[in-house]
Order: C-alpha cells, then sequence, then structure tokens
C-alpha cells in the first residue's frame, strides 16, 4: 500500500495506550522460541493458538522475505557485493542467538559477495556462526547494496550520507533499511 510505517506509529503514539512495538526481525529468546512453549502446551490441552502460530509463522520468514526484496534490486547475471550493517538480533547488543540477519547472510551469500559489519558482536561470534570473518573497515564506493538489518546508534553515529558513500551507484535506493534507523527518503525500503 506505500504507507509509511514510521508515519503510523507516530500516529498510534498519541494515544494513551499505545505500545511501541516496529517492524524488523525477531530474535533472541524471549519472542522467538518462548512462544512455542506455549503453543505446544496448548496444544496439548487441545486448544489451537492460530494467532501465535501465524504471528511465529511471519516472522520466521522475515530473513527470506528480505532476502528476496534484495534479490530482486541486484543483477542477476554478476556476482554483487552487497554489505549486512548489524548481526545481532537487536540493536545495541552484541547477542547472535536466533538473529534472523543469518537467513538473510545464508539465501545471498549463494550468488554473492557479502561482507559483514558489526562493531558490538566479536568476530569470534560471527566467525562461528556465518563461517568467515566481519569487516573492520567500511569501504567507499564499493558495495551494489547495502541492507541495515539491525539499528544499532553505532549506525545512526555514522550517518545515512556516509553509509550511502559505501555505495558504487549514485542511487539511495540501494539501501534497505529493515528497522527504519534512517528518514525514507534514504531508502527505497522499510518494514
Amino acid at each position: 500500500m506505500k504507507i509509511d510505517t514510521n508515519s503510523i506509529l507516530k500516529a498510534a503514539s498519541t494515544k494513551w495506550n499505545f505500545l511501541n512495538f516496529k517492524p524488523g526481525l525477531v530474535g533472541g529468546h524471549c519472542i522467538s522460541v518462548d512462544p512455542y512453549y506455549l503453543t505446544y502446551q496448548s496444544q496439548k490441552l487441545g486448544y489451537n493458538p492460530k494467532l501465535i502460530l501465524a504471528g511465529r509463522s511471519i516472522n520466521d520468514d522475515m530473513g527470506k522475505y528480505i532476502a528476496n526484496i534484495a534479490k530482486s534490486k541486484l543483477n542477476k547475471n554478476k556476482k554483487n557485493k552487497i554489505l549486512i550493517m548489524g548481526l545481532s538480533f537487536k540493536e545495541n547488543c552484541s547477542d547472535l542467538r536466533n538473529s534472523q540477519v543469518y537467513n538473510i547472510f545464508d539465501i545471498l551469500r549463494k550468488k554473492n559477495k557479502i561482507d559483514l559489519y558489526d562493531p558490538l558482536v566479536p568476530n569470534s561470534e560471527v566467525k562461528k556462526k556465518y563461517r568467515t570473518n566481519k569487516i573492520n573497515i567500511l569501504r567507499k564506493k564499493y558495495y551494489n547494496l547495502i541492507i541495515i538489518a539491525v539499528s544499532h546508534d553505532h549506525f545512526k553515529k555514522i550517518g545515512i550520507k556516509k553509509i550511502s558513500s559505501l555505495l558504487n551507484v549514485r542511487s539511495s535506493r540501494m539501501i534497505i533499511d529493515v528497522k527504519g534507523a534512517f528518514p525514507n527518503k534514504y531508502s527505497f525500503f522499510k518494514l
């Protein structure tokens, strides 16, 4: 529908009972794992918790959804260079447990060269999970596509103009800002 999610959330926040949940990749333990304990027990008691299972299904497929959007923007006839910024399951933490970012990486790595950048996650953890090293220095005018998967404050300090300068094209339309860390004019996609 091409509706700006941030505008909707801003309008909704004027209500006294608004809870500010934002779309994005769901990882960690609480939201991505614990609901399955509840659904298991519910089903054991004869109740089918459709709403919980539907929510989990959507969340479980978000990495694939974002990877497919990325693939639709890339040149299918060449090996593209992609930068994924943020690897943890949520902003400003170093925890990789159940991070959906891995699903994006796993789908896109088959035909592309991917650099991983997350100053908060130790390289030893990245190496263990992704079987590759993360980068520590961002390359200017190098990438065909950038995915800002996690909205670390560190990325906001870098700024969208500097992040845009990492693209080898003059189009900010090649940035996927999953959590909407930056204003809409800087990326072609936000959840």
